[in-house]
Protein backbone atom coordinates (compact mmCIF):
# COMPACT_ATOMS: atom_id res chain seq x y z
CA UNK A 1 0.00 0.00 0.00
CA UNK A 2 1.31 3.43 -0.70
CA UNK A 3 2.42 5.66 1.33
CA UNK A 4 0.24 9.13 1.32
CA UNK A 5 2.30 11.83 1.08
CA UNK A 6 1.05 14.92 3.55
CA UNK A 7 2.00 17.77 0.79
CA UNK A 8 1.47 17.65 -2.86
CA UNK A 9 3.88 20.64 -3.20
CA UNK A 10 7.21 21.55 -0.91
CA UNK A 11 9.04 24.16 -1.81
CA UNK A 12 12.77 24.37 -0.36
CA UNK A 13 14.46 27.66 -0.58
CA UNK A 14 18.12 28.10 0.39
CA UNK A 15 20.04 31.16 1.65
CA UNK A 16 22.01 33.42 -0.25
CA UNK A 17 22.07 37.18 0.76
CA UNK A 18 20.58 39.23 -1.80
CA UNK A 19 20.44 36.80 -4.27
CA UNK A 20 17.43 35.47 -2.34
CA UNK A 21 15.56 38.01 -4.54
CA UNK A 22 15.69 35.47 -7.39
CA UNK A 23 13.29 33.22 -5.29
CA UNK A 24 10.34 35.79 -5.28
CA UNK A 25 11.33 35.41 -8.85
CA UNK A 26 10.63 31.73 -9.19
CA UNK A 27 7.55 31.90 -6.85
CA UNK A 28 6.22 34.22 -9.38
CA UNK A 29 6.94 31.79 -12.30
CA UNK A 30 5.71 28.68 -10.54
CA UNK A 31 2.33 30.39 -9.86
CA UNK A 32 2.17 31.67 -13.22
CA UNK A 33 2.20 27.95 -13.97
CA UNK A 34 -0.57 26.94 -11.16
CA UNK A 35 1.95 25.54 -8.86
CA UNK A 36 1.28 26.41 -5.48
CA UNK A 37 3.76 25.15 -2.81
CA UNK A 38 1.68 23.32 0.22
CA UNK A 39 4.55 24.27 2.64
CA UNK A 40 8.06 25.68 2.41
CA UNK A 41 11.30 25.10 4.05
CA UNK A 42 13.70 27.89 4.00
CA UNK A 43 16.99 29.08 5.57
CA UNK A 44 18.84 32.72 5.89
CA UNK A 45 17.41 34.96 2.86
CA UNK A 46 15.26 31.41 1.33
CA UNK A 47 13.36 31.93 4.94
CA UNK A 48 12.51 35.38 4.43
CA UNK A 49 11.30 34.95 0.91
CA UNK A 50 9.18 31.57 2.41
CA UNK A 51 7.35 33.81 5.41
CA UNK A 52 6.43 36.92 3.65
CA UNK A 53 5.22 34.43 0.55
CA UNK A 54 3.19 32.35 3.09
CA UNK A 55 2.00 36.07 4.68
CA UNK A 56 -0.29 36.01 1.83
CA UNK A 57 2.05 38.81 -0.25
CA UNK A 58 2.71 38.15 -4.18
CA UNK A 59 5.98 38.18 -5.63
CA UNK A 60 5.61 41.55 -6.95
CA UNK A 61 4.47 43.28 -3.08
CA UNK A 62 7.42 41.12 -1.57
CA UNK A 63 9.86 43.19 -3.88
CA UNK A 64 8.03 46.73 -3.56
CA UNK A 65 8.21 46.53 -0.18
CA UNK A 66 12.35 46.28 -0.19
CA UNK A 67 12.09 49.07 -2.66
CA UNK A 68 9.96 51.49 -0.84
CA UNK A 69 13.13 53.12 0.84
CA UNK A 70 16.93 52.90 0.22
CA UNK A 71 17.59 49.83 1.68
CA UNK A 72 20.80 50.92 3.59
CA UNK A 73 18.61 52.12 6.27
CA UNK A 74 17.75 48.77 6.59
CA UNK A 75 21.05 47.99 8.02
CA UNK A 76 22.88 49.14 11.08
CA UNK A 77 26.21 49.47 11.61
CA UNK A 78 27.78 48.72 15.26
CA UNK A 79 31.11 48.87 16.84
CA UNK A 80 32.25 45.39 15.95
CA UNK A 81 31.74 42.76 19.06
CA UNK A 82 30.04 39.82 18.44
CA UNK A 83 29.24 40.99 14.16
CA UNK A 84 30.07 43.83 12.43
CA UNK A 85 26.12 44.70 11.56
CA UNK A 86 23.24 45.16 13.57
CA UNK A 87 19.93 43.71 11.94
CA UNK A 88 17.72 46.01 13.19
CA UNK A 89 16.40 47.40 10.08
CA UNK A 90 15.88 44.16 8.73
CA UNK A 91 13.78 43.44 11.71
CA UNK A 92 12.36 46.68 11.28
CA UNK A 93 10.78 45.86 7.97
CA UNK A 94 9.47 42.74 8.85
CA UNK A 95 8.04 44.06 11.58
CA UNK A 96 6.13 46.52 9.59
CA UNK A 97 4.78 44.02 6.73
CA UNK A 98 4.65 40.87 8.62
CA UNK A 99 1.25 40.50 9.63
CA UNK A 100 1.56 37.25 10.95
CA UNK A 101 3.33 36.94 14.66
CA UNK A 102 3.63 32.92 15.20
CA UNK A 103 4.02 30.26 12.56
CA UNK A 104 0.46 28.97 13.48
CA UNK A 105 -0.99 32.44 11.79
CA UNK A 106 0.62 32.00 8.33
CA UNK A 107 -1.51 30.79 5.43
CA UNK A 108 1.01 27.91 4.04
CA UNK A 109 3.16 26.11 6.74
CA UNK A 110 7.22 27.19 7.02
CA UNK A 111 10.25 25.94 8.41
CA UNK A 112 12.69 28.25 9.38
CA UNK A 113 15.95 26.86 9.71
CA UNK A 114 18.37 28.30 12.46
CA UNK A 115 22.03 27.50 13.44
CA UNK A 116 21.95 26.96 17.41
CA UNK A 117 25.97 28.33 18.06
CA UNK A 118 26.00 26.99 21.33
CA UNK A 119 25.11 23.31 20.28
CA UNK A 120 26.66 23.25 16.52
CA UNK A 121 23.25 22.05 15.44
CA UNK A 122 21.01 23.43 13.05
CA UNK A 123 17.36 23.76 14.30
CA UNK A 124 14.04 24.01 12.14
CA UNK A 125 11.65 26.54 13.52
CA UNK A 126 7.50 26.23 12.47
CA UNK A 127 5.96 26.54 15.82
CA UNK A 128 5.07 29.45 18.02
CA UNK A 129 7.00 33.30 17.75
CA UNK A 130 8.09 33.94 13.97
CA UNK A 131 10.28 36.84 14.49
CA UNK A 132 13.29 35.84 16.43
CA UNK A 133 13.77 32.87 14.26
CA UNK A 134 13.68 34.35 10.81
CA UNK A 135 16.31 37.41 11.72
CA UNK A 136 18.27 34.66 13.00
CA UNK A 137 18.06 32.25 10.12
CA UNK A 138 19.57 35.35 8.32
CA UNK A 139 22.31 36.65 10.79
CA UNK A 140 25.54 35.47 8.76
CA UNK A 141 28.04 34.98 11.11
CA UNK A 142 30.84 37.34 11.40
CA UNK A 143 28.92 39.83 9.34
CA UNK A 144 25.51 40.13 11.58
CA UNK A 145 25.23 39.44 15.16
CA UNK A 146 23.33 36.49 16.54
CA UNK A 147 20.00 36.18 18.02
CA UNK A 148 19.19 34.74 21.37
CA UNK A 149 16.51 32.87 21.57
CA UNK A 150 15.58 31.15 24.83
CA UNK A 151 18.90 30.22 26.43
CA UNK A 152 20.61 30.07 22.90
CA UNK A 153 22.53 31.96 20.63
CA UNK A 154 21.50 31.36 16.92
CA UNK A 155 22.48 32.13 13.72
CA UNK A 156 22.53 31.93 9.63
CA UNK A 157 20.75 28.21 9.33
CA UNK A 158 23.16 28.00 6.37
CA UNK A 159 25.98 27.20 8.56
CA UNK A 160 24.43 23.82 8.82
CA UNK A 161 21.71 23.22 6.24
CA UNK A 162 21.97 25.75 3.50
CA UNK A 163 19.26 23.26 1.71
CA UNK A 164 17.15 22.23 4.13
CA UNK A 165 15.15 19.56 2.59
CA UNK A 166 14.85 17.42 6.22
CA UNK A 167 12.01 18.90 7.23
CA UNK A 168 9.35 18.10 4.10
CA UNK A 169 11.50 14.58 2.69
CA UNK A 170 9.52 12.26 2.45
CA UNK A 171 6.18 14.02 3.31
CA UNK A 172 5.71 15.51 -0.09
CA UNK A 173 4.50 14.24 -3.47
CA UNK A 174 7.01 16.79 -5.46
CA UNK A 175 9.76 18.03 -4.10
CA UNK A 176 10.75 21.65 -5.60
CA UNK A 177 14.49 22.97 -4.77
CA UNK A 178 15.67 26.55 -5.05
CA UNK A 179 19.41 26.96 -4.76
CA UNK A 180 20.86 30.42 -5.11
CA UNK A 181 23.97 30.03 -3.45
CA UNK A 182 26.53 28.26 -6.58
CA UNK A 183 30.33 28.15 -6.33
CA UNK A 184 31.29 29.06 -9.53
CA UNK A 185 35.23 29.95 -10.63
CA UNK A 186 36.24 33.62 -8.60
CA UNK A 187 39.43 35.23 -9.47
CA UNK A 188 39.99 37.88 -7.60
CA UNK A 189 38.68 38.26 -3.43
CA UNK A 190 39.99 41.40 -2.92
CA UNK A 191 39.71 42.27 0.98
CA UNK A 192 38.92 41.17 4.42
CA UNK A 193 34.76 41.00 3.88
CA UNK A 194 35.62 38.72 0.89
CA UNK A 195 37.52 36.64 2.70
CA UNK A 196 34.34 36.07 4.97
CA UNK A 197 32.15 35.60 2.73
CA UNK A 198 33.64 33.29 0.46
CA UNK A 199 34.59 31.31 2.96
CA UNK A 200 31.17 31.20 3.89
CA UNK A 201 29.78 29.77 1.04
CA UNK A 202 32.64 27.53 0.82
CA UNK A 203 31.29 25.58 3.84
CA UNK A 204 27.51 26.36 3.81
CA UNK A 205 27.52 24.42 0.03
CA UNK A 206 29.38 21.09 0.61
CA UNK A 207 26.96 19.44 0.64
CA UNK A 208 24.46 20.43 -2.10
CA UNK A 209 25.91 17.90 -5.03
CA UNK A 210 24.48 15.13 -2.01
CA UNK A 211 20.90 16.89 -1.63
CA UNK A 212 19.92 17.96 -5.10
CA UNK A 213 19.20 14.67 -6.22
CA UNK A 214 16.33 14.08 -3.83
CA UNK A 215 14.84 16.64 -5.66
CA UNK A 216 11.98 16.09 -7.99
CA UNK A 217 12.29 19.81 -9.75
CA UNK A 218 15.43 21.55 -8.93
CA UNK A 219 15.81 25.16 -10.21
CA UNK A 220 19.34 26.69 -9.85
CA UNK A 221 20.76 29.45 -12.07
CA UNK A 222 24.24 30.11 -11.88
CA UNK A 223 24.05 33.87 -13.20
CA UNK A 224 23.51 34.51 -10.05
CA UNK A 225 27.10 34.18 -8.58
CA UNK A 226 27.91 37.39 -10.45
CA UNK A 227 26.48 39.26 -7.57
CA UNK A 228 27.83 39.49 -4.37
CA UNK A 229 25.73 38.76 -1.16
CA UNK A 230 24.74 42.43 0.04
CA UNK A 231 24.65 43.39 -3.65
CA UNK A 232 21.07 44.90 -3.24
CA UNK A 233 21.15 47.70 -6.19
CA UNK A 234 20.89 44.27 -8.63
CA UNK A 235 17.19 43.10 -6.76
CA UNK A 236 15.68 43.26 -10.20
CA UNK A 237 18.37 41.49 -11.76
CA UNK A 238 18.35 39.17 -9.68
CA UNK A 239 14.57 38.54 -9.24
CA UNK A 240 14.12 38.51 -13.49
CA UNK A 241 17.11 35.72 -12.87
CA UNK A 242 15.22 33.22 -10.93
CA UNK A 243 11.73 33.97 -12.98
CA UNK A 244 13.69 33.00 -16.61
CA UNK A 245 15.23 30.03 -15.10
CA UNK A 246 12.49 28.76 -13.58
CA UNK A 247 10.05 28.93 -16.75
CA UNK A 248 13.19 27.25 -18.41
CA UNK A 249 13.14 24.28 -15.97
CA UNK A 250 9.69 23.88 -15.53
CA UNK A 251 9.88 23.56 -19.49
CA UNK A 252 12.01 20.60 -19.15
CA UNK A 253 13.10 19.82 -15.35
CA UNK A 254 15.29 16.75 -16.06
CA UNK A 255 17.35 17.83 -18.53
CA UNK A 256 18.37 20.91 -16.43
CA UNK A 257 19.00 19.14 -13.36
CA UNK A 258 21.62 16.92 -14.93
CA UNK A 259 23.00 19.45 -16.47
CA UNK A 260 23.52 21.54 -13.77
CA UNK A 261 24.23 19.01 -11.02
CA UNK A 262 25.07 15.68 -12.09
CA UNK A 263 27.46 15.93 -14.75
CA UNK A 264 29.65 18.42 -13.30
Amino acid sequence: MATIKKYKNALVLSGGGVRGFAHMGVIKALNEKGIYPDVISGTSAGSIAATLYADGYTPDEVMSFFKAKEFKKFIEIIIPKTGLVKMTGMANLLKKYLRAKTFEELKIPVFITACNMNTGKPEYFSKGELLKPLIASASIPVLFEPVKIGNYLYADGGVMDNFPIKPVEGKTERLIGVFVCPINYQEKIPNLKAIAIRSFNLAVNKNIVLKAPKCDVLIAPKEVDDYGLLEVAKMDKLFEIGYKEALKVLENPDATFKTRFLEE
